[in-house]
């Protein structure tokens, strides 16, 4: 079965890709699903009374206070993250009035206990990709997080996959600003045509990626909005599951 678009196989011989740049969020942690995605399957398994719609209101009103003030400290691992994340989207749910305060406190552990384990099982499914990759090319991480990426990777035991980690937090630049992805490249001491970029977000990884000249793979999954599921216009291969990967470069 035919996997991928745009590149031929030739363009893709292990000889021309000299390392990579991967994305975490949505990329290593979730099979190309956006986390919004995840975090609602889990208010629908453990029973928090409100529709879909009224919960991505909530959850984008949470990442623009996450945006406005510092909640999410540096040590903090992906658990923590999550009943962090969790207990502000409630937070809105009971102000705008659609649950009570003591039904909020019932449901943070359980929703983020739900997506800690999400995360943690993919990450696993992942690992022998990543061990494949580590194995035969240098790797950067490439992430908009919350200045904390560094003790997830820690808590998951993937940190020492990457020679470096480029974090929009502590950078000060996001996706899809192309700049962050030339920082990456830059730690490879690589051109941008020796760097494949792999991300979830055909918005914020391929396009910028692609604008400064990288190779791009894209892990389409369940994006937020129609912009992650459209049909590519920049040169790049798509994947279904990272693990396609080890099929694409050798």
């Amino acid at each position: 079965m035919k996997k991928y678009a745009a590149y031929s196989p030739h363009d893709f011989k292990m000889e021309n890709i000299k390392g990579i740049i991967l994305d975490y969020g949505g990329t290593i942690d979730s099979h190309g699903v956006h986390w919004s995605e995840i975090i609602w399957d889990n208010y629908s398994k453990c029973g928090v009374p409100v529709d879909k719609e009224t919960f991505r209101h909530a959850y984008v009103e949470t990442e623009r206070e996450l945006a406005r003030h510092r909640h999410i400290l540096p040590h903090h691992n992906f658990r923590h993250l999550m009943e962090i994340k969790i207990g502000l989207e409630l937070d809105v749910l009971v102000a705008e009035g659609h649950i009570s305060s003591e039904m909020a406190q019932k449901f943070i552990n359980p929703v983020a206990w739900g997506c800690y384990e999400a995360a943690r099982s993919t990450i696993e499914s992942c690992r022998p990709t990543l061990e494949f990759l580590y194995e035969r090319w240098p790797m950067v991480l490439v992430s908009n997080f919350y200045g904390n990426v560094n003790s997830v990777l820690d808590d998951f035991d993937i940190k020492h996959y990457f020679k470096d980690v480029i974090e929009s937090a502590v950078v000060g630049v996001r996706k899809p600003d192309p700049k962050i992805f030339q920082l990456g490249v830059d730690s490879l001491n690589l051109k941008p045509q020796q760097v494949l970029v792999v991300g979830d977000s055909y918005r914020k990884d391929i396009i910028p990626a692609a604008s400064i000249g990288c190779r791009t793979a894209w892990l389409k999954g369940r994006g937020w909005d129609d912009d992650d599921q459209q049909t590519t216009t920049a040169d790049t291969i798509i994947i279904n599951k990272l693990s396609e990967l080890t099929d694409v470069l050798l």
